[in-house]
């Protein structure tokens, strides 16, 4: 499955894009984030990065087609 995927933040910068295109094999945003991870080492400094689906956080275990609009999340700070 290739899914676009929209970076914020550090991810940004690891991707080397605020939009990138991601072929993985699966169905999950589990399996995306595994892939992620395969692909950008970095981002397993981030064990707290939310993911959302159609603007929506989600859990690992939800589905994703190939029309959604997946966003990577890093945590963030603030003062």
């Amino acid at each position: 499955m290739v899914i676009q995927v929209k970076a914020f933040g550090i991810c940004k910068d690891w991707l080397g894009g605020r939009e990138v295109s991601v072929d993985f094999e699966g169905t999950t945003v589990e399996q995306l984030r595994l892939a992620l991870t395969d692909r950008y080492p970095q981002m397993s400094q981030l064990p707290s990065l939310l993911i959302a689906v159609n603007r929506n956080y989600v859990d690992d275990q939800t589905t994703l087609n190939v029309t959604d609009e997946v966003a990577l999340i890093p945590p963030v700070s603030g003062g």
